[in-house]
């Protein structure tokens, strides 16, 4: 079948929205025909990457109807509603291997295991969960990701329980989710850290306590000094060197003994290549610091996000702040860039099922 897609044709060119063709499903995989896809920064690491191979395919979050599926597949049938994630709706260990998925630009193999930048998409099973009928065909799509690992890493990763001190370093769309789910869980107080004011507003009316703007102060001692001391847990949802090596001496600090420990980091934004980190936050503060790489377990923890949406306690309509369509995607790509999305931005399709 022939279908529209997002296509990185070439580094540092403007994305081609073309037409791909894809062929019948492998025993393991399936097609799902998508509504509405989120914009993540991801993607904008994905373009900016010398060392990834091209075409490639771009999105890793989205919803849709399952239009075929491979003669292994049973988790899923013609018509279901699903959500296309990047992670497994099941745990496995390790990184996905890549895979050529069939797909082929201008008679070209694509490269990319997941997209969602495009009306069609042909992927592993793994990476579509079925979600229920009722599920809204929009903002949804950005539980496939700014949901998932913004609060996963809340709720599993960290398991923040309430009256937890918990700071976030950067509150886009993870930053947000993160936020939120802080919220949820009841921690106090949740400081939000960002360098726009205009995002930490808006993080307040999503859950969060307390604002730093650390372009005017030090957010290492604001943090310290809002929290009495350092928080229980902070996160950084951006992955910069300077954020990533911030987020630790914000935490509490331990001490000598047996379970005297000091405060959790836990990193979900994408990293760079190195960080320094002054080893005595380890040692003489007995400090964790951890990875957190999409904390949910998809098929399980799905239907509690969209449960939560549909009792007003996951502001999924809120988080959704701009809309384009499919061939916009170098004008959202560019907002997001220069920063001016606040919040998440989904890309909308014509599909109306």
């Amino acid at each position: 079948m022939k279908s529209i897609a997002v296509i990185d044709t070439e580094l540092g060119k403007p994305l081609t929205v073309g037409e791909i063709v894809i062929p019948d499903p492998q025993p393991d995989q399936v097609i799902v025909k998508l509504f509405s896809s989120g914009v993540c920064h991801s993607q904008l690491h994905q373009m900016h990457n010398p060392e990834l191979h091209r075409p490639m395919v771009l999105g890793h979050e989205g919803i849709g109807i399952v239009t075929h599926t491979g003669k292994g597949v049973t988790h899923v049938k013609e018509g279901d509603k699903a959500i296309v994630t990047w992670v497994p709706r099941q745990p496995v260990k390790g990184r996905l291997a890549p895979r050529l998925s069939g797909v082929t630009f201008r008679e070209a193999p694509v490269h990319g295991l997941v997209y969602t930048w495009g009306n069609d998409v042909l992927t592993w099973e793994q990476l579509v969960v079925k979600v229920p009928d009722n599920a809204a065909t929009d903002v949804t799509s950005i539980v496939g990701c700014a949901v998932l690992t913004g609060a996963g890493a809340v709720l599993h990763t960290a398991r923040v329980r309430p009256e937890d001190k918990v700071a976030i370093v950067g509150v886009g769309g993870v930053g947000i989710c993160a936020v939120q789910m802080a919220s949820l869980l009841q921690a106090y107080p949740i400081i939000a850290v960002d360098v726009d004011d205009q995002k930490l507003e808006y993080a307040r009316r999503m859950g969060a306590t307390h604002t730093v703007n650390s372009k005017k102060v030090d957010p290492i001692q604001a943090v310290i000094d809002i929290s009495g001391g350092g928080v229980d847990y902070a996160f950084d949802a951006i992955g910069l060197k300077v954020t990533s090596e911030q987020i630790l001496p914000m935490t509490r600090g331990g001490g000598p003994g047996a379970d005297n420990h000091g405060g959790m980091a836990v990193l979900i934004g994408m990293p760079g290549k190195e960080m320094t980190i002054n080893p005595g936050n380890f040692m003489f503060h007995q400090r964790q610091y951890r990875g957190s790489l999409g904390a949910t377990i998809p098929e399980k923890d799905f239907p509690m996000y969209l449960r939560w949406y549909e009792q007003g306690k996951l502001k999924l309509d809120e988080m959704v702040t701009k809309r384009y369509k499919l061939q916009d995607v170098n004008q959202a790509c560019d907002d997001l860039q220069k920063g001016k999305i606040t919040g998440r931005a989904i890309m909308e399709y014509d599909f109306k099922a």
